[in-house]
């Protein structure tokens, strides 16, 4: 115990005092502003509706592009390529609600924020995909729950991660094979 009453036995107690709550405490969720919550949700609304828009006839290849940054927020650039994959995928799928239907003609896709929480330097954003696809003679509407993952780098997000929240969901403007991780 002799060593604990030296200045720098005491100096080292103190140090493990100070850091061991720091240390065993759980990171923290907190929510995130309404400002940034419109600003993730226009950045992850951005993808699913290129991918709807892949479903109808093609377009000029600008509109078929998925963007790169939308409202200030950065597509991570291996994300990027999955959507581009997932676009020319869905761009020469049968486009109709049943093989050898009618294709479809219009695609409209919103997608309503339901919790965005940060833990550290992640910020998750739940939301709802509404699609709805028209054919000739009808339409097919589809929820799915959606998860898209954000870092916060510097004073930029970055979309890095988007996935399917309903295990049996099979959202109509997602490709046939996922993506490789």
């Amino acid at each position: 115990m002799r060593h604990l009453r030296t200045p720098l036995g005491m100096a080292l107690v103190l140090v493990a005092c100070v850091a061991l709550p720091t240390a065993a405490s759980p990171v923290t969720r907190s929510p995130v502003g309404p400002d940034t919550t419109v600003q993730l949700t226009a950045a992850a609304r951005a993808l699913v509706e290129t991918r709807s828009r892949a479903l109808v006839a093609p377009r000029r290849p600008a509109e078929q592009r998925p963007p790169v940054e939308v409202l200030g927020v950065r597509i991570a650039p291996d994300l990027v390529r999955e959507q581009e994959r997932a676009v020319r995928e869905l761009e020469t799928r049968n486009r109709a609600p049943v093989a050898g239907g009618p294709a479809f003609t219009e695609a409209r896709t919103r997608l309503a924020a339901r919790r965005t929480v940060r833990v550290g330097d992640l910020i998750t954003l739940e939301a709802v995909e509404h699609t709805e696809v028209r054919y000739d003679t009808g339409a097919v509407t589809q929820s799915v729950r959606r998860g898209f993952d954000f870092r916060e780098r510097g004073e930029q997000f970055v979309l890095v991660r988007e996935r399917v929240l309903d295990p049996a969901a099979r959202p109509i403007n997602d490709p046939d094979e996922p993506p490789a991780h």
